[in-house]
């Protein structure tokens, strides 16, 4: 979380690689190690408490709204605001990437109107890599979640996507289809945030 947090923090050498007319930048940079990040800034209309129920305290139903993923499981609770997670990948026609699987930690914690969920790849002798799947590490990543002055049902979504793909990928296709994938992202949570509040 902190080495996330710290990318973030400085803010040499940040390329914008997308800007959308509703307001959503997504900006890259390249860390040592010749990888690139990209960060996600969006605002979003839902409160810190509604984002972190989906992003984290449900992480497990996340496919049901975000087409990207075929399932996430809980593997273990390391307390109250750390968990263990196996994720795969979904299937999808045009997905540059193709199917992965990652083992995760993911962390979050509170901090007055903000919330910060942090991940990063980790290895269990008990799950090791799946057949059928190449897998990925993530992070450290992060995202962070802040209300928005004088409105509760608007927050700043901050998202930094630090992932190794791994396979024999080149760099220009993962460098074209990371940021696509956190546009989807950010899509289908749009989509889920607006038909909650129109059943609510």
């Amino acid at each position: 979380m902190r080495k996330a947090l710290r990318m973030l923090e400085d803010k040499d050498g940040w390329k914008v690689e997308i800007k959308e007319s509703n307001g959503d930048v997504i900006c890259s940079k390249v860390i040592p190690g010749a990888r690139k990040v990209f960060r996600l800034e969006a605002v979003l209309e839902a409160s810190v408490d509604e984002l972190y129920d989906l992003l984290f305290a449900r992480v497990e139903e996340m496919h049901k709204w975000n087409s990207s993923i075929l399932h996430i499981n809980v593997l273990n609770r390391v307390g109250r605001d750390t968990i263990i997670t196996h994720e795969v990948s979904a299937e999808r026609a045009g997905n540059l990437i193709g199917q992965r699987d990652f083992l995760s930690v993911r962390h979050s914690f509170k901090q007055k109107s903000s919330v910060y969920l942090g991940g990063a790849a980790i290895q269990l002798e008990s799950f090791p890599p799946q057949a059928g799947f190449v897998r990925a590490e993530d992070g450290p990543t992060c995202i962070i979640i802040q209300a928005l002055n004088g409105d509760k049902r608007k927050c700043h979504f901050t998202w930094l996507l630090n992932m190794d793909v791994k396979g024999w990928l080149p760099k220009s296709i993962v460098n074209q289809a990371l940021p696509k994938e956190q546009l989807d992202f950010t899509r289908n949570l749009r989509r889920h945030l607006t038909a909650s509040a129109t059943q609510g």
